[in-house]
């Protein structure tokens, strides 16, 4: 057998290996479409039909009359959005100022920024509902904000990035006038749009799909986020699966759309460092 039939059957398994994993991961989303667009009586068929019979609207409406989903739309994309431009925002500027400032007990300060990544959120769960309170931000934008910025990780992964920008840039800049915020916004922020996008996507998604938090600090109809909101079709004896997929679905639109204008940059983010020039 020739090296060239051995490479071929080697590409072959490898691309049957990466379509059958493809397969899998699509199956459940395929199955949430499929059930979003059956009747009630259809969902639990055996076999199961993943086209329906009759493809139907009516869920996608029902979930508008169940409850008012559009408020809750609205208020996650709110949050998402102020939490994922803030978290980038000072993620971006610690995470810089641990790589290239120098000042009194860096590497100290890190180590601890490092070890929050340890301390599960269940543990400092009370303690921040307390602080919450005490500012009376319960039910409030700020309450599900705020909690939710300057991650560790996040820090963490700018300045490992961050680290790659070249020192005699930066010293090219100093020397040109212009000062450490010009240089930050100008100069390294554009170098390290990969790494923004990889962090915006990130933040994005943990603050889309989070129901703990919001579940926590909120009390009113207004101020309820999806999750939170979905986990209302779901009661002590029945669970409606016809608006809940139906919801879901919905819910997958704003992060496909946030993914896909972030791609180019997500993707060289991931592969920054990957090829050697």
């Amino acid at each position: 057998m020739g090296l060239k039939k051995i490479r071929q059957i080697r590409l072959l398994a490898i691309y049957s290996a990466l379509s059958f994993g493809l397969i899998i991961n699509l199956a459940p989303l395929a199955w949430m479409i499929s059930t979003s667009l059956k009747q009630p009586s259809e969902i639990f068929t055996f076999p199961p039909d993943w086209i329906p019979d009759h493809i139907s609207m009516d869920n996608y409406i029902g979930v508008f009359e169940a409850v008012p989903f559009e408020m809750y739309y609205v208020n996650s994309i709110v949050v998402s959005i102020c939490v994922t431009l803030i978290t980038v925002l000072m993620c971006s500027m610690a995470g810089f100022a641990f790589a290239k400032l120098r000042f009194p007990f860096r590497n100290i300060l890190f180590i601890l920024f490092l070890t929050t990544l340890m301390v599960p959120f269940h543990v400092i769960m009370i303690p921040l509902f307390k602080l919450t309170a005490q500012l009376d931000w319960l039910d409030s934008y700020q309450g599900l904000i705020i909690p939710q910025i300057t991650t560790g990780f996040g820090i963490f992964l700018m300045r490992q990035f961050m680290l790659s920008t070249p020192d005699s840039l930066l010293e090219a800049a100093r020397i040109d006038g212009a000062g450490l915020f010009y240089t930050f916004v100008k100069i390294v922020l554009p170098i390290h749009r990969g790494a923004l996008a990889t962090l915006a996507i990130f933040s994005f998604n943990f603050s889309w799909n989070n129901l703990l938090w919001p579940l926590l600090v909120t009390n009113s109809e207004t101020m309820r986020t999806l999750p939170v909101g979905m986990a209302l079709f779901r009661s002590i004896r029945t669970i409606d699966w016809a608006l809940i997929m139906a919801a879901s679905v919905m819910a997958l639109v704003p992060m496909i759309v946030f993914f896909l204008l972030m791609q180019k940059h997500f993707i060289r983010g991931l592969t920054a460092g990957a090829v050697k020039e």
